[in-house]
This record gives C-alpha cells, sequence and structure tokens, in this order.
C-alpha cells in the first residue's frame, strides 16, 4: 500500500523519519508531501494513494475523487472539520483522528499565551498574576483535561462545563480537582478566564455570543486554542469596546483579526498560524500514532479511532 504524508504545515523533521520507519517496516510504500503550495499539487499527489497521514490539510470531496484508491485517512491531532466525513463514508474510506497526542503541547500553549497578557506582552509594565485566579474550562476533553492539571500548580479554581457530559459525570473526575457546574452561563460567570476546548460542529458554531461574554468580569480573558467559529466575532467586539480591560488570546486568527489588531492591540493577541500541536513531542506522538493507526488498518481492519459513519 502506499500511505502519502500531506502536510502543508510540516511536522518535525524527527517526527517524518519515524513516521516513514514506522509505514515501511510493515511493508508499505511511504512518500511525502510537505509544505506544499497549493491544492493542484495536493491533487495530483494522492491519484495512486491508498492511506493519507494529514494535519489541517483540507481534504474535501475534490481531493477524494482525485484519489481513487484512497482507503483511509488519519488526521495526525483531534479535531477533524477539514476532512468531508459525508464524502468519505459514501466513498467507504475511513477517517480516524489521533485523540490526545496533541493535548500537552496545547494545554501549555493556553498559560503561555496567559501569561504573556497578563503581563502586558513583556512591556515592563505593571501585569497581573494568574495565581489563585478562577479558570473555567467549556467542554472536558483531552486538552482541557491537561489544563486543569497544569492549573493546579498555579494553584488556580477550575471550573468545567460540557455539553456532552452531565453534571455527575464532570464531579467523577477528581483526580482533575474541577469543580463541576450546571450551564455555561454559571460556568461564564464564576471564571476570570475562560479557555474554549470544543469541537466544531453545527450545535457549537457560534456558542459563545454576547450573552455569555457579558457574565464575565469586566476583566474577564477569553482563550481561544480550538476553532475561530465557536466565537460570534462582532459580539466580542462589542464586549472588548464596552471593557476596556477585557481581553481575547487565540490560536486561530478570527476573521476580523485587522479589527481586533488595530482597535485592540494591548489587550488581543493571536498566533500568527495555529501552533498549538507544534512542538517536537507533540509532531512525534500524534504522527507515530497516524502511523500506527495505518498499519493496523490494513494489517486487521483496526478503526478503533473512526470518526466517520460507515457505509
Amino acid at each position: 500500500m502506499k500511505v502519502l504524508l500531506a502536510t502543508g504545515k510540516p511536522f518535525a523533521r524527527q517526527a517524518v523519519g519515524e513516521i516513514a520507519q514506522i509505514i515501511e517496516s510493515a511493508g508499505h510504500r511511504f512518500e511525502k508531501l510537505e509544505n506544499y503550495a497549493g491544492k493542484s499539487q495536493l491533487l495530483e499527489a494522492v491519484r495512486d494513494v491508498n492511506a493519507l497521514i494529514i494535519r489541517s490539510d483540507v481534504i474535501d470531496r475534490e481531493v477524494m475523487e482525485a484519489a481513487p484508491h484512497l482507503k483511509v485517512v488519519v488526521r495526525a491531532g483531534a479535531g477533524y472539520d477539514n476532512v468531508d466525513l459525508e464524502c468519505a463514508t459514501s466513498r467507504d474510506i475511513c477517517v480516524m483522528n489521533t485523540p490526545g497526542q496533541n493535548a500537552n503541547a496545547v494545554a501549555e500553549l493556553v498559560f503561555g499565551m496567559m501569561i504573556y497578557m497578563l503581563r502586558n506582552q513583556f512591556d515592563g509594565t505593571v501585569g497581573r498574576e494568574i495565581s489563585n485566579k478562577r479558570l473555567g474550562l467549556y467542554a472536558f476533553g483531552n486538552v482541557a483535561k491537561m489544563v486543569a492539571k497544569i492549573a493546579r500548580g498555579f494553584s488556580m479554581t477550575v471550573n468545567a462545563y460540557s455539553p456532552t457530559l452531565t453534571h455527575d459525570d464532570l464531579r467523577k473526575e477528581g483526580e482533575y480537582g474541577v469543580i463541576s457546574v450546571y450551564s455555561n452561563s454559571e460556568l461564564f460567570e464564576n471564571s476570570d478566564f475562560v479557555s474554549l476546548h470544543m469541537p466544531l460542529l453545527e450545535e457549537t458554531r457560534h456558542c459563545v455570543n454576547y450573552e455569555l461574554l457579558s457574565r464575565m468580569p469586566r476583566d474577564g480573558v477569553l482563550i481561544n486554542t480550538a476553532r475561530k467559529e465557536l466565537v460570534v466575532e462582532e459580539d466580542l467586539l462589542q464586549i472588548m469596546e464596552e471593557r476596556p480591560r477585557f481581553q481575547y488570546i487565540t490560536d486561530v486568527k478570527p476573521d476580523r483579526h485587522e479589527e481586533f489588531d488595530s482597535r485592540f492591540p494591548k489587550r488581543y493577541f493571536t498566533t500568527p498560524k495555529k501552533t498549538g500541536a507544534q512542538t517536537t513531542e507533540a509532531n512525534i506522538n500524534a504522527g507515530l500514532a497516524a502511523a500506527e493507526q495505518i498499519v493496523s488498518f490494513f494489517r486487521n481492519g483496526d478503526e478503533r479511532f473512526r470518526v466517520n459513519n460507515k457505509l
């Protein structure tokens, strides 16, 4: 079988080498397409592939139709909204992700950005500390759990709310030391910081709106390492206009980036490109997991991390 590593945002070199070793040791052919300039290169590269390893690369109907032999796509990471799942199912293509492999890297970034902004981007002026503050986690998956663990080292009070877990389910997560709240409104009311950790689904799109944001303290901080579409940008701009100390920190550049940047340069920060999983360790963890999943898929039909429906 031919396995293509197609990554517009390349993995660390060490990760690529170890991915290739896993694939080739199992008797498969490994090729890579890194840092490609446009979709046409991807379409050409997938013509005879049986498996794909990707990151944030868009795998839509056009790509799948250009790859008639494609059987499995593995997203090296948690989110998979960049893959057309409906089309994949219709073409009998298995789509998998690698949950948890990037979690620590993203969690560390949350705190790096928090400290950077509360210290006024290290401009030498008097800033604030995060210790003993209230942190709210909106959703409680692998990344949020790592954030909760790190927060304990800063003596933070950690509140959590998940649309997919019951109050009792969250209360059972005792090892993370979180306080389970009953609603997203309660979460925002009782948190100095709110960190977003849900996937992009139709029910989560634009879930963070003016009504929720207005429940936060006037000097509250919203942190987004998930997806830009979770936030109603117009509502966030209004909150930041009304509250001169409110801050927004994000690893996913908003559609209205220029407006945020020009109006609130000291209270808004975005990474130039999504960087939560951009560590050597996370690259290795997610990349090797993806390679192992492809090997297992072809060896014995293992689909345990499948995220799309079957025919």
